[in-house]
């Protein structure tokens, strides 16, 4: 399989520029450089190994044009994802970047050049359009989301020389290119190769599908995750890979290999699958497994699918003899007790029982420490995952306190903490507003910009402390909405957080307070004191609301620790 099943010639650029390596470092050294996105970072690896040929650099704007609106590049090759630079109109400017001129690349991680990118266009995307051509435009998308939040105004598209590979510290072993995984195909003697794409844990199901494709068309199997980018809250590639190694020896001898894919994700579901279907092909597969809602993010706000069950099997079947790779479709895989078989859903008769277990049950499990059967998966892909989800009551979580200066919510911290410290079992930690500022952020003043980066910090550390399995106390005025929003979009990346609005009034807060802030404020000594001359925004949706006025500290303490409780988090005896 020295190039791709449809006769296409693959296109490794590091091998293609490896005789003009040192020309390449040299030159990039003296030219304007972009720290590439972790995104950006994905699609380049790939771009450069050949895993999205016949692309050698990202696209022009007649390519994005012609693949945003019918799958294909400007020269007629099929493609379905626009790959694409994107930067600021700031950094354009700051770089010089117009047609011709020569850029570096490099890895914002180890500032490592990577390739040389030769300008062939600057242009504006029609962003409107590539929401909903691409991937269907729902504003609640992950992509949509993205493209509109996190996608700068331009495109730069280009062709590259590739300098080196990205350097990868983790399975390196299972880090095949295209070219390397398909001279290890030759190597074992493989002709058909089915190809799963998947983003998730591996189970039962999914061993009885792979299974059951490779008999039937008399091939073997090549398990393909993705270990780039994926769906927010998906589980982390580290405990995947080590679910597949686990897998593994439960299939046939020399059946199947594993083999990891560094692709950024988009989500977008029937474009999605043509897409994987395209980059399965450059890496020697004959035959790709297409599932129900493949590469889909699931269900929008009101519970509405994002796109149809089989919608991908239909664009994948559609373009299956110009892919060169043969469709697998199939359907869920359901479990029969009775017999103690899986089967697809499709093949079972009426009245027959079945079992399933949905991936938010599986995580219930794990998170409760709730039991996981053998017919669902297996005793040691369930250990691995178990290493990764502790059980509820010894995960991290931040409990997030908010109100005016002297509402209390100081002292309810301070009680809390004393309290869970008492109780033991994890560790906990303490962040007040003034230790913060003193300690994280005293440079900053108390403009909303400067509000909002505090809260930032005091989130990036709550994160962390979260992550490692600690309780998080942390009680800064946060006066803002949005800011407060973004702590509980970064925090609940790593565990719970609860919001705490400590509703005492500023009336009561400014009659009791001692220190005399308020005075001070009110005479002008103190700018943008919130309260008095900046604003307080309530908060619409918290998870507890509390009021030192109605109440005392000791009871506002306890409605915190019967809201941990009760979301399992703490043990009560």
């Amino acid at each position: 399989m020295a190039n791709p099943p449809h006769g296409g010639i693959l296109k490794d650029l590091v091998s293609r520029d490896a005789p003009r390596r040192k020309a390449l470092e040299t030159e990039a050294g003296n030219l304007p450089a972009i720290l590439l996105t972790e995104r950006q970072l994905c699609d380049l690896e790939l771009i450069m190994n050949g895993g999205f040929s016949p692309l050698e650099g990202f696209m022009s704007e007649k390519d994005y044009n012609g693949v945003v609106a019918e799958n294909r590049l400007a020269d007629g090759n099929l493609f379905s994802i626009p790959i694409t630079l994107d930067l600021s109109k700031e950094k354009i400017e700051e770089l010089g970047v117009k047609p011709g001129a020569r850029l570096a690349l490099r890895d914002f991680r180890d500032d490592r050049h990577l390739a040389i990118l030769t300008v062939e266009d600057v242009y504006t995307p029609d962003k409107q359009k590539e929401a909903k051509e691409v991937f269907g435009g729902d504003e609640e998308h992950p992509a949509v989301k993205y493209l509109f939040n996190s996608v700068q105004e331009y495109y730069v598209g280009g062709k590259v020389e590739a300098i080196d590979r990205l350097m990868h510290y983790d399975y390196v072993a299972l880090r095949f290119t295209p070219a390397e995984l398909r001279l290890h195909f030759d190597k074992l003697g493989w002709s058909r190769v089915v190809a799963f794409q998947t983003r998730n844990p591996m189970h039962r199901a999914h061993r009885e599908l792979t299974v059951r494709a490779a008999r039937a068309r008399q091939a073997n199997v090549l398990i393909h995750p993705v270990v780039g980018l994926t769906k927010p809250g998906d589980i982390d590639h580290f405990t995947r890979v080590r679910v597949y190694q686990a897998l593994l020896p439960r299939y046939p001898n020399g059946m199947a290999v594993l083999g990891l894919l560094p692709l950024a994700m988009r989500m977008g579901g029937p474009r999605e699958a043509i897409w994987h279907a395209i980059i399965r092909k450059n890496h020697g597969a004959t035959h790709f497994i297409v599932g129900r809602d493949h590469a889909g993010p699931g269900k929008n706000s009101k519970g509405v699918d994002f796109y149809g069950p089989y919608d991908a099997q239909v664009a994948v079947e559609k373009y299956k003899d110009e892919l060169g790779i043969e469709v697998v479709p199939f359907q869920m895989m359901t479990y029969l007790p009775d017999s103690d078989e899986y089967k697809p859903k499709d093949e079972v008769g009426e009245g027959v029982r079945t079992l399933d277990i949905s991936g938010t049950e599986l995580r219930r499990r794990l998170r409760t420490g709730a039991n996981i059967p053998e017919w669902f998966s297996y005793p040691e892909v369930v250990r691995v995952l178990r290493e990764s989800h502790p059980p509820r009551n010894k995960q991290g979580f931040t409990v997030f306190l908010t109100g005016y200066q002297n509402s209390g919510k100081d002292a309810i911290a301070r009680a809390l903490n004393v309290t869970l410290n008492q109780q033991g079992g994890r560790s906990v930690s303490l962040l007040l507003g003034d230790t913060v500022r003193s300690e994280l952020s005293s440079e900053l003043g108390f403009s909303r910009a400067d509000r909002d980066i505090n809260i930032a910090r005091i989130a990036f550390v709550a994160s962390e402390l979260t992550k490692a399995g600690a309780a998080v106390i942390a009680a800064p005025i946060a006066p803002f909405d949005a800011s407060r929003k973004s702590a509980k979009e970064l925090v609940e990346k790593s565990g719970s957080f609860y919001l705490v609005h400590v509703a005492t009034s500023l009336e009561y807060a400014e009659k009791t307070d001692r220190r005399g802030i308020y005075a001070k404020a009110r005479a002008g000594e103190i700018k943008g004191f919130t309260g008095v001359d900046d604003p307080y925004e309530v908060p619409e949706k918290a998870d507890l609301t509390v009021d030192i006025e109605k109440t005392n500290v000791r009871t506002a303490v306890h409605q915190i620790v019967l809201l941990l409780e009760a979301e399992g988090l703490l043990d009560l005896l």
